[in-house]
């Protein structure tokens, strides 16, 4: 009975699976047709004659299945889970031999049908993802090709007046056909007609173009000045950015009215519409050129100014911005108009395939002479750009690390900058005249890219100063330097754009790195990285919150000393931090035994690399278990004496009683002897010595000693003070006062009260306290003194003796004693 109903069960269940299985492939991808349009791509790619705009086209479908086929990979991810985990539920499969019940092989081998057969979809999708990346490479490998000999490739040099009439040819019948164009229109009385009616509208839109371009920016600057004088100092820098905007906007308002009114009039046809649209790109770009400029080098002697140049030199350094933005306005605009404009105008009538090459030769001829002295006016105002960045460089006074990393920047780019300058019009003059503006025109474009970018950094770091209101470190603080950053990373694509990177190849790296790289057999991807850091972060400041409140809520209510709390609050912290981390790496998906051979050929270099730090790991750990040493205590490790401040996994901070603090490495408060004065009790023995003269009562100085000692309110009676007759010393009687305190932190203050009431106590009982007295005698005395030689003295004798406080010490000729002259050959006392 029971096997028929796991029979049953079995049944239902692969019924449930096939099921499934026929549910997920009718939303799979139709493979078979993918294998057709992959073959067709592949022999497209072998032939090599479709054009650039049939790869990108190409290349843009197959994307588009690949994506298909990346979310066909995880198909069925959940049954297949669930497979393995019954698979596992039955046990290791038996080894090679050996047999197991027939009941579980046969569950076995039906659960892993079920696996491949479920398997197989993803499987499929991996293999049709894998060939589409191949093609994708391709067509990006064939585009980069036809780039590369693009800018490569030689052109008639626009030195050569063969090829000035090119250009001319060129000119004039670009000329023509916008005559013609307008005479054509100007005879169509229809069109005046339509205008009359437009009139009030087409006079509107005049009307309020001429006040915004002649009055727009002397509003705007006097709307700055306005909001200037009524704002604090701290936001004037942010408030002038803003403002600052509308110089461009509300001219270009003007620019766009003006443009779409003569649009309005119908007097132009088609390709003076396209010339009217390259003005209003060339309005913009020179608008936002006179920005930048003003805001790189500005008019006014400013402290955040971006460069240290004088007055006349920024206005060089405006000027010369400006003249880029119009000669790349004029090369960006109007230069791809006349090339989209040359080939029906040099074309004309011929249909053979010679007539068609040489009209190609005559319009890159041409276009080479026209572009020709904007690059070489370009050039000019590069290379004297390049020396105005090289004098700031010499004229900065910055001596920090910031400061010199940056000139150090600074100089190299305008170095580069030079370099450009200097080669590119050669190149250009050669017959390499794409080469040419690719240097150029990018050299400007990415410096406006860094001008735009400084110029943001500023503005964020204006506006953190302005929140926080913290003038004096604010602009240099972490947030702000972040921000920057920041922005210097999402820069960079639009760098690689201006360089001649294309979208797509952005994004193909852009979808790599979202799909992240395999480690191990295992898949790191931003997010499984986001979803770790998230992970691991909640559960961190859950540990802290917990830390937190054992801290102050709950173990203070117990009896557990002090040492023990924090030894209990620490180790919540590390178990705390571990738990989080093995939830994070859970969470994200990450198979820890995939990473087994990774981990453990990485821990023989680092268990030889960071031994001393596992070493002092282990020793914290063993100091929070056992505490030892607790914080708070008093302790002597290694000639360092100190109370012990924080144990942490590495080390131990103590604070000495010079007010200095003293970084022990845990492994040598395990390893080395440690003195724990306060461990276990905050009690102490005190040892007082005192020496008296000979001839002294000693039982009187006892006697002295121990009320003395008993007057002293942290003196333990119990046990009770001992006073010790030491020795005989060379110069006194030897005592010893022997005290048991309650609080051993007060030992010095103890012993210095004791030592200040015997001093007394002795000067009222008339007790000597002796110290050391030398008397020294000279040879030749008469010498010195410039007498004549005395017979021969006795041999000299250095008399050592002890004497008794304030008796002078005896002895005839030349003698020193240290009461009378510091000690010149002895010592002052004990």
């Amino acid at each position: 009975m029971i096997r028929s109903i796991l029979r049953l069960l079995a049944f239902v269940t692969c019924l449930a699976y096939a099921g499934l299985a026929a549910a997920q492939d009718s939303s799979l991808p139709d493979y078979q047709a993918w294998q057709s349009f992959a073959d067709q791509a592949q022999t497209t790619l072998d032939e090599g004659k479709a054009s650039d705009s049939e790869l990108e086209a190409l290349r843009q479908n197959i994307v588009s299945l690949r994506s298909e086929f990346h979310s066909a990979r995880d198909a069925n991810a959940n049954q297949i889970q669930t497979l393995r985990d019954q698979i596992d539920a039955l046990g290791p499969a038996p080894a090679e031999g050996d047999t197991e019940d027939e009941a579980i092989a046969a569950r076995r081998k039906d659960l892993n049908d079920q696996l491949g057969k479920l398997q197989a979809p993803g499987i499929t999708a991996t293999e049709a993802s894998t060939r589409a990346d191949g093609l994708v490479r391709a067509i990006d490998a064939e585009l980069r090709t036809r780039s590369t000999d693009k800018l490569l490739r030689l052109s008639p040099s626009p030195l050569n007046p063969i090829n000035w009439a090119s250009a001319l040819t060129l000119t004039s019948s670009l000329v023509t056909n916008l005559y013609s164009e307008t005479a054509e229109r100007a005879q169509d009385t229809q069109r005046f007609e339509a205008m009359k009616d437009n009139g009030p509208v087409i006079a509107g839109l005049f009307f309020v173009s001429v006040i915004l371009l002649w009055r727009g920016r002397s509003f705007m600057q006097r709307v700055s000045v306005k909001l200037l004088d009524r704002s604090s100092l701290r936001a004037r820098m942010v408030i002038e950015t803003v403002v600052s905007i509308g110089q461009i906007i509300v001219p270009m308002i003007g620019t766009t009215l003006f443009l779409t009114a003569l649009v309005e009039t119908d007097l132009f046809g088609s390709l003076w519409k396209g010339l009217i649209a390259v003005v209003g790109g060339i309005a913009l770009i020179i608008l936002f050129s006179a920005w930048l400029a003003g805001r790189i080098f500005p008019s006014r002697d400013r402290a955040d100014s971006p460069f240290t140049l004088l007055a006349e030199r920024r206005a060089e350094g405006r000027l010369l911005t400006l003249i880029l933005g119009v000669l790349l306005a004029i090369k960006q605009q109007l230069g791809d108009w006349i090339i989209a404009q040359a080939d029906p105008l040099m074309l004309g009538g011929g249909q053979t395939a010679q007539a068609a090459s040489d009209a190609a030769t005559r319009i890159d001829g041409g276009l080479a002479v026209l572009v020709f002295p904007l690059q070489v006016a370009a050039c000019m105002a590069l290379f004297r750009l390049g020396q105005l960045l090289r004098r700031h460089v010499h004229n900065s006074d910055n001596t920090d690390d910031a400061g010199a990393f940056r000139n150090t920047l600074i100089r190299l780019i305008a170095t580069l900058i030079l370099a450009v300058s200097i080669v590119s019009p050669v190149l250009g003059g050669i017959g390499y005249v794409n080469a040419a503006n690719g240097l150029i025109w990018s050299t400007i474009l990415s410096l406006m890219l860094a001008g735009v970018v400084l110029i943001l950094q500023h503005f964020l770091a204006e506006m953190y100063v302005v929140v926080t209101k913290r003038e004096d470190d604010g602009r240099d603080s972490l947030i702000p330097v972040l921000a920057g950053f920041l922005l210097g990373l999402l820069s960079l694509p639009v760098l690689a754009l201006i360089w001649g990177a294309r979208v797509e190849g952005l994004l193909e790296v852009w979808t790599a790195f979202r799909q992240g790289i395999d480690l191990g057999g295992v898949q790191i991807s931003p997010a499984v990285f986001m979803t770790l850091a998230a992970v691991f972060t909640i559960g961190y400041m859950a540990t802290r919150i917990l830390q937190g409140a054992l801290r102050t809520t709950i173990l203070p209510k117990t009896t557990i000393d002090k040492g023990g709390q924090n030894a209990i609050v620490s180790g919540v912290g590390y178990l705390g931090v571990f738990l989080a981390a093995l939830m994070g790496i859970s969470a994200a998906g990450i198979n820890l035994s995939s990473l087994a051979i990774v981990a453990g050929a990485l821990s023989v270099g680092v268990g030889f690399g960071l031994q001393t730090i596992v070493q002092n790991f282990v020793s914290g750990i063993i100091l929070l278990v056992e505490r030892p040493i607790s914080e708070g205590d008093w302790i002597e490790v290694g000639g360092q004496m100190g109370v012990v401040k924080a144990i942490s996994v590495r080390s131990t901070r103590i604070e000495t009683f010079d007010r200095t603090e003293v970084i022990v490495p845990n492994a040598d408060l395990i390893a080395n002897q440690v003195t724990n004065w306060t461990r276990g009790n905050m009690t102490g023995r005190l040892i007082v010595p005192v020496g008296v003269a000979y001839g002294t009562d000693t039982r009187k100085v006892e006697q002295i000693l121990l009320e003395i000692a008993e007057a002293q309110p942290t003196v333990m009676l119990n046990p009770e003070p001992q006073v010790v007759f030491t020795s005989f010393g060379a110069d006194s009687m030897n005592f010893e006062a022997r005290v048991i305190l309650s609080d051993v932190n007060f030992k010095l203050r103890v012993m210095s009260e004791m030592n200040h009431q015997i001093n007394a106590r002795f000067r009222e009982e008339g007790i000597e306290i002796p110290f050391a007295q030398r008397d020294l005698w000279l040879r030749n005395a008469e010498v010195l003194t410039g007498r004549q030689p005395q017979p021969k003295p006795p041999e000299p004798k250095l008399d050592d003796q002890p004497h008794k406080l304030g008796t002078p010490a005896p002895g005839e000729g030349l003698q020193d004693s240290p009461a009378d002259s510091g000690g010149a050959d002895g010592d002052g006392g004990r």
